[in-house]
């Protein structure tokens, strides 16, 4: 018997929550917008994901309102972030914290996120200890950390995310 999608009985907002995010690979696609990945080939290309896949989370990320198709060139769209997946970011940022404390390889932490205004590196909880503020993925530069590994992707995408990079600027593979 197949799993369900849902959580009807449940009487929650995390189950609620998790009904729209909670598949294998939503949180990364929506990671990778974040960072400026919104063309399908380039999040195919840069997840190793099944083309089905990835159709179907984008799909489910569209009807959502978390992401909008837009067209990019005839027959090519993008999909951007909507205000709704821009106020998911500090469940992210916490998240993708919480597997640096527990999961960091032993040369360090894989990446660093940069409060651009105050040239300030964010806090564990996504803070700039500059001016106190959590800053919005659009006021954020990501830049790898020593426990980042370029020799794990080579796919152009991947290898521009090694350099710092402004969140939400279109990657430039």
């Amino acid at each position: 018997m197949a799993l369900g999608k849902d959580y009807q009985r449940q009487d929650c907002s995390l189950a609620r929550a998790l009904e729209v995010v909670g598949e294998r690979w939503t949180l990364l696609v929506l990671r990778d917008c974040l960072f400026g990945v919104t063309r399908f080939s380039e999040l195919r290309g840069r997840l190793d994901i099944p083309r089905a896949v990835l159709a179907d989370r984008l799909a489910a990320l569209v009807g959502a309102g978390l992401l909008e198709r837009r067209p990019y060139r005839p027959g090519r769209d993008e999909y951007l972030p909507t205000e709704k997946a821009l106020a998911l970011w500090p469940a992210i940022y916490a998240l993708r914290e919480w597997g640096e404390r527990f999961y960091s390889p032993p040369a360090g932490r894989r990446r660093f996120y940069r409060h651009v205004p105050c040239e300030a590196d964010l806090d564990s909880l996504g803070r700039c200890p500059a001016c106190g503020t959590a800053p919005s993925p659009a006021e954020l530069e990501t830049r790898p950390g020593p426990g980042a590994d370029p020799t794990l992707r080579d796919d152009p995408v991947s290898q521009a995310l090694y350099q710092p990079h402004r969140m939400l600027t279109p990657v430039s593979a």
